[in-house]
């Protein structure tokens, strides 16, 4: 681990790249604890620093993935399979991706979300926490988690009961408190093999970067929304740029809130919801009522929905997927599917 260290620790001018080779090396002592704790704090840092590299990036993907639990569902359910990869420091901002998702479920379009508790260095509340007060159970074990994609076209997991060697890596990650490289790779683990990904990023530089790491694996389409907190839901109080990557390359759009009525200005970035709250939200949403109680959460939800209907094909226009996801609330179709997951709360 040390001759790595003299490498990419020299400082910011003297730092140097390592290519994938030297870097599964790394990520491997990393992972199966051959590296000590403060190799490993000091490699991490010393990366955030330098920045890491596509190929870096798909060392620690590649080897992490070798080291985590990873579902076996049939490549028809795969193609079809979307994997929501939200930041796993957690939400400030409401976590629309859980009513979409399980709009899109109830659509039987099978979503697949994935976290942990929540981590530095924003510390927000998590989609772990959520689902918590919501009643919905994370998947037990590969063969419950297949089983609920499969029967109920959704599933969520706890990522680190999947990758315990990350979860191993939670204290000095706490410790260090500020981002990694792990805040990206464990987004891309792709516990569910799916072919489809959407994720967020602040800024085109992140996108660029990834753009790289993407050629490298196995997904057939990747989203990429410059949404709220880097999270993967566009907000209504702006535009957003939507960024579409497949094999042949990578494409933009701006998605306009007021193009479809849903615009709403008012947003308080400074609060901050609980998971509480935020569970109360989305039963509002489902029931009809937060359409006048929580109006921006509801454009949001609305907006966020007819954009991946449209973005995986599932309807012809944004506008269409609006009108889907609220014939799906107004008919409680979407309030059925939200009490058929409640199974009670989740373990752990």
């Amino acid at each position: 681990m040390q001759q790595w260290l003299k490498e990419v620790a020299r400082g910011k001018k003297g730092a140097k790249d390592l290519d994938y080779e030297q870097t599964t090396q790394v990520a491997e002592s990393i992972l199966t604890g051959e590296a000590t704790t403060a190799q490993i704090a000091a490699y991490l840092v010393a990366e955030r620093i330098k920045t890491e590299t596509p190929e870096e990036l798909l060392a620690f993907i590649h080897t992490l993935q070798r080291h985590s639990d990873r579902l076996s569902v049939a490549e028809e359910v795969q193609a079809k399979t979307i994997d929501f990869a939200g930041p796993y420091n957690g939400r400030n901002s409401f976590a629309a991706t859980i009513p979409v998702s399980l709009l899109l479920a109830e659509h039987e379009v099978p979503a697949f979300l994935s976290a942990s508790d929540t981590l530095p260095p924003k510390y927000g509340t998590s989609l772990k926490e959520i689902f918590v007060e919501l009643g919905i159970n994370a998947g037990k074990d590969v063969a419950d988690t297949e089983g609920k994609l499969l029967t109920n076209h959704f599933a969520f997991v706890d990522t680190e009961k999947y990758s315990p060697k990350l979860g191993g890596l939670r204290e000095i990650r706490k410790e260090i408190g500020v981002r990694t490289l792990f805040n990206t790779v464990e987004k891309l683990v792709n516990i569910a093999k799916a072919k489809n990904v959407m994720l967020g990023a602040f800024h085109r530089t992140a996108i660029n970067k990834l753009e790289g790491v993407f050629q490298k694996l196995d997904y057939e389409h990747v989203y990429i929304v410059q949404g709220l907190e880097g999270s993967e839901d566009v907000p209504v109080h702006r535009n957003s740029f939507v960024f579409d990557w497949t094999p042949e390359g990578l494409e933009s759009f701006i998605v306009k809130p007021a193009e479809y009525g849903l615009s709403y200005k008012e947003f308080d970035k400074s609060v901050k919801l609980s998971a509480k709250q935020q569970a109360t939200i989305i039963e509002s949403i489902f029931t009809g009522e937060g359409k006048e109680a929580c109006p921006y959460y509801y454009n949001q939800t609305l907006l966020n929905a007819g954009l991946r209907y449209y973005l995986f094909k599932i309807t012809d226009s944004i506008e269409e997927g609006i009108e889907l996801a609220k014939e799906q609330i107004r008919s409680e179709r979407a309030l059925n599917k939200l009490h058929s997951m409640q199974e009670g709360k989740c373990e752990g």
